[in-house]
């Protein structure tokens, strides 16, 4: 259902801000949902996000921002700053967002909204920059979905002075709550050697063999595994022909566990199940870890100020989710500095994630009214701190309290 944007009145404090942040969203609507479709007509997955970035970037500096593409060492990484009127004094704010697609599915988990509400929050902050003290920081960060691409960002420094950190996900339910899973990506590669699998079979070590026996492995442990605990992984180099006893086998697995303490055990237990397959067929196993993203440190300052711009709104904000729980880099990003990362429904109800009919949703018109929202209230909680530095002192307390 679409909510009149411009037309309800906002939470306070600030309320009258708030709605001109609105309705300059309002204004500029067609040009926001049009960044978001087209992103979605072109899928591009991670690290090779050139047309999406390219895209974002134009928009922004349209807007007055100053832009950087690359930022920092990852190409398709856009920085784009505009100084408030009022001041260098004040905190810096980030603004983010999310462009990469899933192999093969296309954008099965919505990242082309979370671009164009990242996009339409800073036009709406531009709007009235002249109003603001210290700094709008608009962040495009690729790679979220393989890579950890805010990782490399971190490290870049191109979050150092920020003072918050702000992007919504897309999902069939709303909530200003979300918990992450801990994840990293690795790669096993079994090396055997070749024999003709009728002639002389006996002569070869089979790695394909290596790799079937892991994930035997993988699947008796999922007995034992913590519930919040996920291994799953997909094959991706079973071998040439059926009548070569393969030399290579090659899979890709994730890791994934909500307590950082079980993460690292499951880490060390993974590697010795490779060691284990490789022994036992005579292969050898190499396990190689890369990327991973970090549980979520939550703000409850930052939460609060936008579950109640969200009710403003007649929304319910629902409660934090413990049984669909996924990972993502803004896990990093909230050990780093205060951070929210909350979900608003663009799909029905148990509509599954990372599957044709989320991607089909993140087209819908349901799809652009939440990125609109998305876009209003991440404005209207940036704007909040721009206008109230004890908020910023608050959450930044409660970041290293915690």
């Amino acid at each position: 259902m679409a909510i009149a944007l411009a037309a309800t009145r906002p939470a306070e404090p600030f309320a009258e801000a708030k709605q001109r942040l609105a309705a300059a969203l309002e204004e500029h609507r067609a040009e926001i949902l049009d960044l978001s479709h087209r992103i979605h007509a072109n899928p591009e997955p991670a690290f090779e996000e050139r047309q999406a970035a390219a895209w974002v970037g134009e928009t922004i500096a349209r807007h007055g921002f100053t832009v950087e593409q690359p930022a920092g060492r990852l190409e398709t990484a856009v920085r784009g700053r505009l100084s408030g009127g009022q001041g260098g004094d004040g905190p810096r704010i980030g603004i983010l967002a999310e462009y990469d697609a899933l192999p093969g599915l296309g954008h099965g988990c919505g990242h082309n909204t979370m671009a164009a509400s990242g996009v339409g929050a800073a036009i709406a902050l531009a709007s009235i920059a002249d109003e603001l003290p210290g700094e709008i920081v608009f962040l495009g960060c690729p790679a979220e979905e393989r890579g950890s691409g805010k990782q490399f960002m971190i490290d870049d420094g191109l979050f150092d002075g920020l003072d918050a950190a702000l992007l919504f996900h897309p999902n069939d339910r709303t909530s200003s709550s979300i918990a992450l899973l801990a994840s990293v990506d690795v790669e096993v590669t079994f090396s055997g050697r070749q024999a003709h699998a009728a002639s002389e079979p006996w002569m070869g070590r089979n790695a394909l063999d290596a790799l079937v026996l892991l994930f035997a492995e993988i699947g008796l442990w999922r007995q034992q595994l913590r519930p919040e605990a996920r291994v799953h992984g997909i094959v991706l180099d079973g071998g040439t022909a059926a009548n070569i006893i393969p030399s290579r086998a090659v899979g890709r697995f994730m890791l994934r566990s909500v307590d950082e303490g079980y993460f690292h055990e499951i880490q060390d237990r993974f590697r010795e199940m490779v060691q284990g397959a490789a022994l036992a067929t005579g292969c050898g196993g190499e396990a190689v870890f890369s990327g991973g993203s970090s549980t979520m440190k939550q703000n409850e300052v930052l939460r609060g100020r936008f579950s109640a711009n969200l009710t403003a709104y007649g929304l319910e904000d629902g409660p934090l989710d413990l049984q669909h729980l996924g990972s993502s880099d803004m896990g990093n990003v909230s050990q780093h500095l205060p951070t929210i990362h909350p979900y608003l429904a663009i799909a029905p109800l148990d509509t599954a994630g990372h599957s044709t009919a989320f991607r089909d949703a993140a087209g819908t018109p349901q799809a652009d009214e939440a990125t609109l929202l998305a876009a209003t209230l991440i404005a209207q909680t940036a704007y909040e701190l721009f206008a109230d530095p004890s908020l910023v002192s608050a959450a930044w307390a409660e970041f290293r309290g915690g």
